[in-house]
């Protein structure tokens, strides 16, 4: 059963699939640092082992992205994450990350990853620690008692 959370100004996150805007994911990514030149072909088959998550507008237009590469149980990697240029500014990052880190099916993942060269400051906010090699990786890592004694 798809997970949708209803923010306050009426935003919806979601891991329902069947909502996920396949050309607007493809053509936002496409602009972005990290994607630029990636085929639709790659960016479907990216999809494939992760869990997706559609930002959406109170009108029901996409509005933002992200993907979680992740076994459901210690490990994931987050990717992907952007929010649509006219939404920026008003706190929907936050509160698709928040999202992510607080989905049930990933209650037990102890150790988080990212890569991202502009969002630090982002991230740093939710215990994200820059890498000390190479400062674009960030990791996050749970105390495996707290996160094995979570729900299922």
């Amino acid at each position: 059963m798809p997970h949708t959370v209803t923010l306050p100004d009426g935003h919806e996150i979601s891991d329902d699939r069947a909502r996920l805007d396949m050309e607007f994911v493809h053509a936002s990514l496409a602009d972005a640092y990290w994607a630029r030149g990636r085929s639709r072909d790659l960016t479907e088959r990216s999809w494939a082992h992760c869990l997706c998550l559609g930002l959406y507008a109170p009108n029901g237009a996409p509005a933002g992205f992200a993907r979680v590469l992740t076994d459901y149980t210690f490990r994931a990697h987050l990717a992907d994450v952007f929010i649509r240029p006219a939404s920026r500014g008003l706190g929907l990052g936050v509160a698709l990350v928040d999202t992510i880190l607080r989905h049930p099916e990933l209650g037990t993942v102890t150790h988080w990853t990212l890569t991202t060269a502009d969002a630090q400051e982002l991230y740093t906010r939710f215990g994200f620690r820059r890498s000390e090699a190479d400062d674009r990786w960030m990791t996050r890592t749970l105390a495996q008692s707290t996160a094995w004694d979570a729900p299922a």
